[in-house]
């Protein structure tokens, strides 16, 4: 996990671990390699009371990353459909950096909905930009309107969901990747027991939109876009390409 997802992981648990007694914790696509730090990491650091439980798909045995992966509780062979786990059984499900790779993403999430208990939150940290990355397949980007979008794609599906936050983080350490978050409530009913946003904490981020849809520190453009380096550049490359392609505009 690099840099920002974890950074942003922590804060997650920070505002909305304490919402819950005891929780049982579903780490949505948890396998970690060797060494690598995941959502344990930061419960075992900072966390006493909780039950942690690590769900992945059937590791490739072609692959030799694959192969390597570890920390696996539950095996699952089919991502749209997760029989190995009881219907409304989890408080919280964290899934970072995985729904960029799976190709229907939107009938993974109903089954993420299904596990959740009735007050259960889903936290989903996945790329915005960043370097091509197949695992097995590198297939989808979001953005902070991301959220609502699965919340009405759950309605349409029967559910109740209400989209608590989402939000782009800034580049930090690696640099090259800005992740989008967004936190779902399962039932919108008890949207009054999340009074705490991660948005209100911190204000290092980009686009957040709030349960009420009230979107703070906006920009239009990329964080690269905005780096005087790249305008600098984009300048310089307008006219090489202008001359190249022969266009007149």
């Amino acid at each position: 996990m690099h840099s920002s997802a974890l950074l942003n992981l922590e804060r997650f648990f920070k505002i909305y671990f304490k919402k819950y007694n005891n929780p049982t914790i579903l780490d949505y696509g948890g396998a970690a390699l060797d060494n690598q730090k995941s959502a344990l990491t930061i419960l075992q650091k900072h966390y006493t009371n909780y039950k942690y439980l690590s769900l992945d798909v059937v590791p490739n045995k072609e692959n030799e990353i694959e192969a390597t992966r570890k920390n696996i509780d539950i095996i699952i062979k089919d991502p749209y459909k997760i029989d190995e786990l009881e219907k409304e059984s989890i408080d919280i499900i964290v899934c970072t950096s995985v729904f960029e790779h799976i190709e229907f993403f939107w009938l993974t999430y109903l089954e993420i909905l299904k596990l959740l208990k009735p007050q259960g939150i889903f936290y989903l940290n996945a790329p915005s930009n960043g370097d091509f990355h197949r695992w097995s397949t590198d297939c989808w980007r979001f953005y902070p309107d991301s959220g609502n979008a699965l919340v009405k794609w759950g309605k349409y599906n029967k559910f109740k969901p209400i989209c608590l936050e989402s939000f782009t983080t800034k580049q930090i350490l690696e640099c090259g990747w800005n992740d989008y978050v967004s936190v779902i409530l399962k039932d919108e009913t008890f949207k009054d027991n999340f009074d705490s946003k991660i948005i209100s904490e911190y204000n290092d981020y980009y686009n957040g939109i709030d349960d009420k849809g009230k979107l703070s520190n906006f920009v239009s453009k990329s964080e690269d876009q905005n780096n005087w380096g790249y305008r600098l550049w984009y300048k310089l490359r307008k006219k090489k390409d202008k001359k190249k392609y022969k266009l007149d505009y």
